[in-house]
């Protein structure tokens, strides 16, 4: 492994505009378990299978369930950043990472420090009025029971992006846009099975780099895999990068 740290180490250093992509991976060493690993939520027994619960069908038929799940399974307020989180940050802090996209809504880059953090599928944090649109963080959402209404009596939904809903088109121009000025594109805990997002991968001109526990279909097309844990991995990066 070290000397997987020693090149990717010397790959930021030379890169201009180096930016990461992550996934679920990044916050299962935090503790929040990703959709389709063996113990993930997509192989765990339901009444309803969560990608049915986790759409804009089902949210719209039978809120009461929706929210019992979503309180139970989508929500993590006691978990802290993992060391991938930490080690983006610090190369933030750097200069060394211009921009996260993730496809994760725990907030977790931000709670670390990153501060350009693109969330595809919105975030926990976020929640809004469907009738006046006023906005309401996580902290309201935990203090309501059932099916949270806002003042105006209006349905309040989280922000973040069910299934049968469209991506947010601002912050998808901003992720393509960001991916198509990088020399370096880091790829860490996703299989890129997820589209459209990880389609996007294919318009980095510049080196592309993959850490992830398994095989993707983007492999081949990478300068450097990586097969160890993410968080242990960039921890070690950035301290050879300080050292």
């Amino acid at each position: 492994m070290q000397d997987q740290v020693m090149q990717l180490a010397q790959m930021l250093q030379d890169a201009r505009y180096p930016v990461f992509f992550g996934g679920a991976g990044v916050s299962t060493e935090s503790g929040i378990p990703d959709f389709r690993s063996t113990d993930g939520l997509y192989h765990q027994r339901w009444r309803d299978p969560p990608e049915t619960v986790l759409s804009h069908q089902y949210f719209m038929k039978r809120t009461d369930t929706f929210y019992d799940f979503y309180r139970e399974k989508m929500i993590f307020p006691d978990v802290k950043p993992s060391g991938a989180h930490t080690a983006l940050a610090q190369l933030e802090r750097m200069g060394k990472m211009r921009a996260i996209i993730t496809q994760n809504i725990d907030g977790l880059h931000q709670m670390a420090g990153s501060t350009q953090v693109l969330e595809l599928h919105g975030s926990i944090h976020r929640n809004r009025c469907m009738k006046c649109r006023a906005a309401y963080d996580l902290t309201w959402l935990m203090g309501t029971t059932g099916v949270p209404r806002c003042t105006c009596g209006g349905l309040v939904k989280p922000e973040v992006v069910l299934y049968g809903e469209p991506l947010d088109d601002k912050v998808t121009a901003r992720a393509i846009r960001e991916i198509q000025k990088a020399d370096l594109l880091i790829v860490g805990g996703t299989s890129l099975s997820v589209y459209p997002a990880a389609g996007y991968v294919r318009l980095c001109a510049g080196d592309l780099v993959l850490i992830n526990k398994t095989p993707t279909a983007y492999d081949e097309y990478a300068q450097l895999v990586v097969r160890e844990r993410i968080g242990v991995f960039l921890t070690q990066v950035v301290a050879h990068m300080q050292a």
